[in-house]
């Protein structure tokens, strides 16, 4: 089962308002369930399709992320992390399809990756296949 957010929560992740988190729910934008006391609670799910749209700080990290040549970055949510031995299996959630990536279980931790945080998958065209379906 997906975690469940409070409004402020999903705000914290898409670096938006808990104003406009209230107004989407009230509006039907994003979908969530109630508590019996009357609470909203967004599951994380429900967030993929508009984590490309988040606000991301200007950090050096983040410059320097879009100053690279690859344009096709998805932004996404971590859903698994195993790491076995030198490699990393890293499941993420883009707009409600899974993307697995293989990387070093270095790099791993040095990001200090972890479920539920948002982040980009930086696709290289040249190895991208299509299937018609």
């Amino acid at each position: 089962m997906a975690s469940l957010l409070t409004p402020r929560e999903a705000a914290l992740r898409l670096g938006i308002s808990y104003p406009t988190v209230k107004q989407w729910l009230y509006h039907g934008k994003i979908k969530a369930v109630k508590t019996p006391g009357g609470h909203y609670r967004i599951p994380e799910g429900e967030l993929d399709s508009l984590l490309h749209k988040a606000k991301q700080p200007d950090t050096p990290k983040r410059q320097m992320m879009r100053a690279l040549s690859g344009r096709n970055q998805l932004v996404g949510r971590i859903v698994e992390i195993r790491i076995d031995g030198l490699l990393a299996q890293v499941k993420l959630s883009i707009g409600g399809q899974i993307i697995n990536s293989i990387i070093t279980a270095e790099a791993a931790r040095e990001m200090q990756l972890k479920v539920g945080e948002t982040v980009a998958a930086l696709i290289k065209s040249t190895e991208v296949m299509v299937l018609r379906v």
